[in-house]
């Protein structure tokens, strides 16, 4: 059997330097499971959303992270941080294994748009492999609207999808939707891990490659330990969910070319749309139901 143990840490965080935070959890996490192989913490993790902590990687957080990972000898994949890169910044997370070596690092590519202002796209999808294991990849937050992404990484050979999360806002029940599915569509694990405290809202998921429901957090701190079984994304992937539909074989036989895909492709329903920005006045929240428009703190 080939199975690789995850531990999703669902942790309290607030706004400020918590990466000493963090490590304590870490060594927590392995001193009271010590047969764990990796640890997945939430978006933006290390300080929260702010820009004025944009550093360049390799740089100090990373470096403080990868000594982490090597002390305890498990693979990390700490949030994320903001990279400052030249005149950008970029919604980045390191992959790091357990002798503290960066072996990749992830880019956001849909930054959380038009609120996550001032965050650049990345360019490039990340999969990488876990040597005698299996093959995961890596996903942040609002990227997993966008289907096409989780896709991609299927297409990569990803038998789970890593899917960091710092979500404080209303729609959280969409993207557990949203997890399960592309679980479903995608016939993999997704780890879809969220911060809890002053930063996010917690209830994180755990989904199979049939979309069925492995975990499902609740809304303040947890550690969520899994066990992975590769032997069973392949399975699925060759007979389909309990014997039924074998999605990525029907999507790579389809022989389909779908017209947004083409080269220089334009929606006139979608260039109706106007400019993507921020909702003004009496028009905010003006799609929904009175019933259903609410305000938060930070």
């Amino acid at each position: 059997m080939s199975t690789l143990a995850v531990a999703g840490l669902q942790l309290e965080l607030d706004h400020g330097d918590n990466i000493d935070a963090i490590g304590e959890e870490v060594r927590a996490l392995k001193r009271r499971f010590p047969w764990i192989d990796m640890a997945v913490v939430g978006e933006l993790a290390a300080f929260g959303p702010k820009l004025d902590k944009a550093q360049p990687l390799p740089g100090p957080a990373e470096q403080r992270f990868a000594e982490i990972a090597r002390e305890c000898g498990l693979w990390l994949i700490p949030g994320s941080i903001y990279e400052r890169q030249g005149g950008n910044v970029y919604n980045t997370t390191p992959v790091i294994n357990p002798d503290g070596e960066v072996i990749a690092r992830y880019r956001k590519m849909y930054p959380f748009l038009p609120y996550e202002q001032d965050v650049a796209a990345g360019a490039q999808s990340v999969a990488f492999d876990v040597p005698g294991k299996g093959r995961l990849g890596v996903s942040i937050c609002y990227d997993m609207w966008f289907p096409e992404t989780t896709r991609t990484l299927a297409w990569m050979g990803a038998e789970a999808i890593l899917h960091l999360v710092m979500t404080n806002t209303i729609d959280r029940d969409v993207e557990l939707a949203m997890a399960r599915s592309a679980a479903a569509t995608n016939q993999c694990y997704v780890l879809d891990i969220n911060v809890a405290g002053r930063l996010g809202y917690g209830r994180s998921l755990v989904a199979g490659p049939g979309g069925e429901i492995i975990h499902q957090a609740g809304a303040e701190r947890e550690i969520i330990p899994v066990e992975i079984d590769f032997d069973y994304v392949r399975r699925v992937r060759e007979r389909g969910w309990h014997g039924l539909g074998q999605v990525l074989k029907s999507y790579r036989d389809g022989g389909h070319s779908f017209p947004q895909y083409a080269p220089e492709a334009a929606s006139a329903a979608l260039n109706r749309l106007g400019a993507l920005e921020k909702p003004q006045g009496g028009d905010a929240g003006a799609s929904q139901p009175s019933a259903a428009r609410k305000t938060r703190g930070d």
